[in-house]
């Protein structure tokens, strides 16, 4: 966990920062419904397989970009996580 620790005249600094990590956290939560919407849509087209019996029933370039949302995915919630775990305190 990370703490930011500001002072009386800061506050509005802190503040700030702080309206901004929720606003980049928003913004990840977009980028994970969206992604999630798009692996759902593969998932939908070739059912939920693991990606070995999926090589030559499906497109190479489409399996490679849902291998692609699903490393993206990995990658948002774990700076989500991190976001998340920011919490703030004014003295």
């Amino acid at each position: 966990m990370i703490r930011v620790i500001g002072k009386a005249n800061e506050v509005w600094t802190l503040k700030k920062i702080e309206s901004l990590l929720y606003l980049e956290t928003e913004f990840i939560e977009k980028q994970i419904r969206n992604t999630q919407d798009k692996i759902g849509e593969f998932e939908r087209r070739y059912g939920k397989t693991g990606q070995r019996s999926l090589y030559g029933f499906v497109d190479d370039m489409e399996l490679l970009e849902w291998e692609g949302e699903i490393e993206t995915i990995k990658r948002l919630e774990k700076k989500l996580t991190s976001l998340k775990e920011i919490s703030f305190e004014y003295e």
